[in-house]
């Protein structure tokens, strides 16, 4: 399945390079074309893998380049403005060979939050071709205005495009590790389930019993609202390197130890390996796709764990398929639920958007005669500052 990345505000741009990379190392072949905004020129200047070209600097005139700061209103407003640089330079996209838009951006600062709704919503009303966006949700001791900018942008965020994919820092964050390489890590994580769904869905030699192809992932996030992609996997300690940097076939693999590993994979994907944490039975759709060397995928094995997993929803529609890799060590399991409706963490930013309205009512009903007094004086009128 081809892709157009879409990369908005820092954060954004920072993950679309990461799955740049590892489309590159894994000699894979998924994205069409990437392109970046941003309204600070630095964040720009410090991508790695996508050209200068294809980098749009957006708010000149007012923020100068040094971006939006953590004002997401802001950010949709600059959008706005010049939304068509934005499309000017996304029209040099060769539409003919994209299935589906992505759309990238972390919901809690100022660019992303606020621009990446206002670029979905132009695209899907350009284009035939689903738009889907990948937000990332801040730690939740961020700061109050990252979470209530969150909370904002994912209401307009997951209006805007045909499926909303989900991933949360505070679930991923290690205790002890430094931001920087707390992000490092993250982005990777989020880099390699964009990588095996997309790359699954655009096989180049699927197997026999191979059922996911573009058509079978657009189908599963075709139900719309938030989606969350769980991903594990289990090393090979059977398998060697050659000469050439590949990996030397087992021979016969007993169907019994395949199945295990399969199974093992996908449940721990679904149970504990979920991009952000979500009730497993209000799944509307899903997906599963297995991957690793062909002696490994058995088909019985996939089976099972499409029926485990239906068993785990309750959810009818449950696509599965096998994804050949043989220059890999390793089994795993990608597991894709589509249009989640119990989602904890998104439950809490919805209260904190409440919590934050009715503190702003609060103090706007506190400060403002106090404000009034101290600009009119005794005589009730406004007294000059200087």
């Amino acid at each position: 399945m081809k892709i157009g990345l879409i990369a908005v505000g820092q954060a954004g741009g920072k993950i679309a390079d990461a799955i740049l990379a590892y489309e590159d190392r894994s000699d894979l072949s998924f994205v069409a074309d990437a392109m970046a905004v941003n309204t600070a020129e630095a964040d720009l200047l410090g991508l790695e893998w996508i050209p200068p070209e294809r980098r749009v600097l957006i708010g000149q005139h007012r923020v100068k380049g040094h971006g939006a700061g953590a004002d997401n209103e802001l950010g949709a407003e600059l959008t706005r403005e010049d939304i068509q640089e934005v499309m000017g330079t996304w029209d040099e996209v060769p539409m003919s060979s994209v299935d589906a838009v992505l759309v990238i951006a972390a919901l809690g600062g100022g660019t992303g939050s606020g621009g990446a709704p206002v670029i979905a919503e132009r695209l899907r009303e350009l284009l035939s071709e689903p738009v889907y966006g990948l937000g990332i949700l801040p730690t939740s001791d961020e700061g109050g205005i990252y979470n209530l900018n969150a909370a904002r942008s994912l209401q307009t965020f997951v209006r805007e495009v045909d499926n909303l994919l989900l991933f949360d820092n505070d679930s991923w964050r290690q205790a002890g590790e430094s931001l920087q390489a707390g992000y490092g890590r993250i982005n990777d994580e989020i880099a390699r389930r964009v990588g095996v769904l997309m790359s699954a869905g655009g096989a180049a030699n699927p197997s026999p019993d191979q059922v996911v192809d573009a058509s079978e992932i657009i189908n599963t996030l075709g139900s719309g609202g938030i989606s969350t992609v769980g991903y594990a996997g289990s090393k090979l300690g059977r398998a060697r390197r050659t000469f050439g940097g590949g990996f030397r076939q087992p021979g016969p693999v007993d169907d019994t130890e395949a199945i295990s590993r399969i199974m093992s994979s996908v449940r721990q994907a679904a149970l504990g390996r979920l991009s952000v944490p979500a009730e497993l039975t209000s799944t509307e759709r899903a997906l599963v796709i297995v991957s690793g060397p062909p002696a490994y995928l058995s088909r019985k094995g996939v089976e099972e764990a499409r029926e485990w997993l239906e068993e785990a929803t309750g959810c009818m529609e449950i696509r599965a398929g096998d994804y050949p890799l043989p220059d890999t060590d390793y089994v795993s399991g990608l597991v894709v639920l589509s249009g989640v409706s119990n989602v904890p963490r998104v439950k809490e930013l919805q209260a904190i958007a409440v919590e934050a309205k009715h503190r702003m009512s609060e103090q706007e009903s506190l400060h403002g005669p106090a404000l009034e007094d101290l600009l009119t004086g005794d005589s009730g009128e406004i007294e000059p500052l200087f």
